[in-house]
């Protein structure tokens, strides 16, 4: 039986401070919780500045919510599709030519429903660089999914999903397995591509951090006016 007046969250880190968390609440109704199309390199730019790794390239429509920004690491030429989710209690991690369909759900925490006191877990995600998690997806806490490999719509998703195959259903099974490339993969860690040329990257990232910063303080601002 599950006693939900005994749950407490104290011993988790949230990852920053309740001014940083509170700035970033306000910046994601106004800028990613929204119609608007806002370029997606503004958004990006937002979320360097509160701490997430994005590389270049990225694609993120709108009505896209993210939790924490700082526990975020995205790659080069990634897509976030429309009202995706990313619950980012935990790091979640986007590799390089990712694509995240809309309504999909990446979801770091769950619950210990054999305790009575509902204790919180979180466990982190990864999305190995190709990978495809179609619309409407669930993937749960502690998922890695391989690279290459296609997640259906609907699919519901507990368990790692190995490189090179489709999984779909409730739950996620391997349906097909799809030809793998012969060649290692270019980074299994979620850089930019253009480190190549550091000199350039270096300065188009510190400008959209500074556009990023400078759209916050005048946010704050407002806020602190509309107070007195």
């Amino acid at each position: 039986m599950i006693r939900l007046a005994g749950y407490t969250a104290r011993g988790f880190d949230r990852g920053a401070s309740r001014l940083k968390e509170s700035l970033w609440i306000l910046v994601r109704a106004l800028f990613f919780l929204t119609p608007l199309p806002w370029p997606s390199a503004l958004r990006c730019a937002f979320l360097r500045a509160f701490g997430a790794t994005v590389g270049n390239g990225v694609v993120i429509r709108a009505n896209v919510n993210i939790s924490f920004p700082w526990r975020i690491s995205i790659g080069d030429d990634v897509w976030l599709g429309e009202v995706v989710m990313i619950l980012s209690l935990a790091q979640v991690t986007i590799v390089s030519n990712v694509c995240v369909s809309q309504r999909a759900f990446l979801c770091t925490g769950s619950h210990d429903h054999s305790k009575e006191t509902f204790d919180l877990i979180t466990k982190p995600i990864t999305l190995r660089e190709g990978s495809w998690v179609a619309a409407m997806a669930f993937i749960g806490p502690g998922v890695e999914i391989g690279r290459g490999s296609r997640v259906a719509a609907g699919a519901v998703v507990s368990r790692e999903v190995p490189p090179f195959v489709v999984v779909q259903g409730n739950p996620a099974a391997v349906v097909k397995e799809l030809p793998g490339e012969t060649t290692p993969p270019a980074t299994e860690q979620p850089q930019s591509a253009s480190a190549n040329n550091p000199t350039t990257s270096t300065k188009d990232q510190n400008s959209s951090r500074s556009l990023a910063r400078k759209i916050v303080i005048v946010i704050c601002s407002i806020g602190v006016a509309s107070i007195f």
